[in-house]
């Protein structure tokens, strides 16, 4: 077998062909786990309605409303009876970028619960959004009376300590979740 003299035409040639072949592998490996990705992150949503909002017996997922790519909302319902939403709502604001939380509400958007989804802040200081210590001090609180702002910028929140701007994004997307839920007309979806 000849060596194959070493210049630009067969370099390109080289290049391209390991480039074609490596896509190639890249595309049957993503077609091949598509599905378990996706499985992964409908179980990963329906355990967060399943952790913030109770009392259901429907499948608040098939009656999901899509608001847009950063809100959605799911209805729990006991019998046909609205018992909760569960809203997932992302802030961009993050110290190190989106924050995904489920925040659930009562039928009169009390905050009955609230998970963190996805966030990527800081280990041992914003990532401290997920210790029940702060997350119990939005619960049961309707936030049409609690100010969703941490404390220092007159709000009722006790912030995270050492990382104020993953408190604030973690209240906008609480507020964003209420603000939603309050706005939109949603006897219509009741039926």
């Amino acid at each position: 077998m000849n060596k194959l003299e070493s210049n630009l035409k067969n370099l390109v040639l080289s290049l391209t062909s390991i480039s074609f072949f490596m896509a190639a592998l890249l595309g049957f490996v993503h077609s091949l786990t598509k599905k378990n990705i996706q499985e992964a992150e409908l179980k990963k949503i329906n355990n967060a309605i399943s952790q913030v909002i109770s009392n259901f017996n429907n499948n608040p997922f098939q009656e999901k409303i899509i608001i847009n790519k950063d809100l959605e909302i799911y209805i729990g319902k006991k019998d046909k009876e609205i018992t909760g939403y569960a809203v997932k709502t992302v802030s961009h604001n993050g110290f190190n970028g989106d924050i995904v939380l489920m925040v659930g509400f009562s039928p009169n958007l009390t905050i009955n619960n609230i998970t963190v989804i996805k966030q990527n802040e800081t280990p041992g200081l914003g990532s401290k959004m997920s210790d029940p210590k702060f997350i119990n001090q939005f619960v049961n609180k309707n936030p049409s009376t609690f100010i969703l702002k941490p404390q220092k910028d007159g709000g009722d929140v006790e912030a995270i300590t050492a990382s104020t701007i993953t408190t604030r994004a973690f209240c906008e997307a609480i507020k964003i979740a209420y603000d939603t839920l309050k706005n939109i007309k949603i006897k219509n979806y009741e039926n």
